[in-house]
């Protein structure tokens, strides 16, 4: 099997979306998309499981997932504005969703079981959510496949015949993988091209002799997988070797990375973050000027930040308060379902653009520089990405704000003009200092203790960045730093890793909260 290498458009920086969490709400969303697409847009009824031991079955509504699902099962994208009324939208379309918790061995915490039935067909799929967006169909009608949205999918299911038909396809089109998926309730082939097939092809696919029907899935995800994909390096140490002579810039590296990641130019790569960076201004604008959601605990708090900090009625912080500004502003945006980029998740999404923006804001720094900055925090993404996770589900708050942390350190120092070895530095030892974070949220909902663990990334972020600058030693390199990391998160008990039922998610005050949320959001329904 070919390695896996991320991107920083898919897996790091990005999706583009709306709703509280990555995990739940973009994720969602693509494997709805993907069911849609395996029911060749026609759904009429859907039954969905989440297992008692995975974080879904206690936070599938609070979080987002319902909502996600539903947007997904009408073809929305992650960031459309509709998808607060999705649940209203699903009754209109007359589609069916249930959903139920039941024991079906998930052997990881973000696990979908999703039935679906429309005209007279009916498919099922298990489907899981990684981190930050990301997904892995697992499961198409009890047959194990790995489907991650990076490819376009043709899936021919056949009667007879497979091993000709295989034979016969591999001659005439040129995917970038063939192969046979033979399941416990169906047989068929999964091709994956960077192209749809055209019609032509398509059409000679369905006539075979034996075939039943053939499904089209398409790419959820910007950036697409390819046969044979090569990178320049993968881990710090490679990365550091082969710049020895090179000498770049890390947001360089970065570039080159992705470059070749993604089969784009790097011209291409600092276009696409150019408009992430964009994204993020609008939305740190728009959360200082205030904003308003039913379903929060938090109100609008940053725009009073903001003018005690003009007043300077509060305690002298220098830089660390236009960040800390950003961060609320930005977290106010992603509890009132306004358009934030998930970096790496939406959970964390204050942390790297409240730390990078909030800094070049008060240094006075230009566009370009805050774009090199972000490259540089993906490289440090796609590093912890390859080796470790950014779902909280798995690691804890560590894999979220701490992996955060470690990329905003890495951004500041790029802003201060540090050289590659500082950025990486300051990476390892911002993430040296957050092993153990616990993800706890408060009624279920990611704002409490959510905001103050972004707050305190970024500070951890900006300590680092001036230890990193003044040559600290960071003693550990980053690759085992990471290592370190993701042994630490996966020790954490289960309760203690965003399932609600630990630390302060039990407290009376939380429990009491969300009943109160419930009970609000019932009445409004009705």
């Amino acid at each position: 099997m070919q390695p896996y290498y991320p991107s920083i458009f898919n897996d790091v920086i990005g999706p583009v979306m709306r709703g509280p969490s990555s995990s739940h709400c973009a994720a969602s969303i693509r494997i709805g998309r993907l069911a849609r697409d395996l029911m060749d847009g026609r759904i009429e009824e859907v039954r969905v499981a989440f297992d008692p031991a995975g974080s879904l079955a206690t936070t599938h509504e609070s979080q987002g997932s319902d909502m996600g699902l539903f947007g997904g099962f009408l073809g929305w994208e992650p960031d459309d504005e509709r998808l607060m009324e999705s649940a209203k939208a699903i009754k209109e379309a007359g589609i069916r969703v249930t959903f139920e918790i039941k024991r079906f061995g998930a052997t990881h915490p973000n696990t979908y079981q999703i039935w679906l039935k429309g005209g007279k067909e009916i498919h099922e799929m298990v489907a899981l959510s990684t981190g930050g967006g990301m997904i892995e169909i697992a499961q198409i009608d009890r047959t194990p496949v790995s489907i991650a949205g990076d490819y376009f999918e043709t899936l021919l299911f056949f009667e007879s015949g497979g091993e000709d038909l295989m034979e016969w396809i591999k001659n005439r089109v040129q995917g970038d993988d063939v192969r046979l998926c033979d399941g416990e309730n169906a047989r068929f082939i999964e091709i994956k091209t960077q192209h749809r097939l055209n019609e032509k092809t398509l059409s000679e696919l369905h006539s075979r002799d034996g075939v039943l029907f053939l499904k089209k899935l398409s790419p959820v995800l910007p950036i697409l997988s390819r046969k044979n994909m090569e990178v320049p390096f993968i881990t710090c140490e490679e990365m550091e070797l082969y710049n020895e002579r090179r000498n770049l810039a890390l947001w360089e590296l970065a570039a080159e990375y992705e470059s070749q990641r993604g089969n784009i130019s790097k011209e291409d790569v600092l276009k696409k973050m150019k408009r992430i960076v964009q994204i993020l201004q609008n939305s740190i604008l728009k959360g200082i000027e205030g904003t308003s959601y039913r379903d929060r605990i938090l109100g609008h708090q940053s725009g009073f930040f903001g003018s005690q900090m003009k007043e300077k009625k509060l305690l002298d912080a220098g830089i660390l308060n236009p960040m800390i500004l950003y961060v609320s502003a930005m977290m106010e945006v992603k509890s009132s379902m306004g358009v934030i980029v998930a970096a790496p998740t939406a959970g964390a999404c204050g942390v790297l653009p409240g730390a990078c923006l909030g800094a070049s804001s008060a240094m006075g720094l230009s566009e370009d520089e805050v774009i090199r900055a972000m490259l540089a925090a993906g490289m440090i993404g796609v590093l912890i990405s390859a080796r470790s996770t950014f779902a909280a589900e798995v690691g804890g708050c560590q894999a979220e704000c701490g992996a955060g942390s470690g990329m905003a350190a890495a951004a500041l120092v790029t802003l201060a003009g540090g050289n590659t070895r500082q950025v990486i530095a300051a990476a390892s030892m911002a993430l040296q200092n957050v092993f153990g974070m616990v993800c706890d949220p408060v009624a279920s909902r990611v704002e409490v203790p959510c905001l103050g663990k972004n707050v305190l990334a970024v500070s951890n972020a900006l300590g680092c960045a001036n230890m990193a600058l003044a040559n600290y030693d960071p003693v550990i390199p980053l690759d085992e730093v990471i290592q370190a990391m993701d042994q630490v998160g996966r020790s954490l008990p289960p309760e203690l890793r965003c399932t609600a039922l630990g630390g302060l998610s039990l407290t009376k005050t939380s429990i009491a909260l969300e009943g109160r949320l419930q009970k609000e959001e019932k009445t409004l329904r009705q």
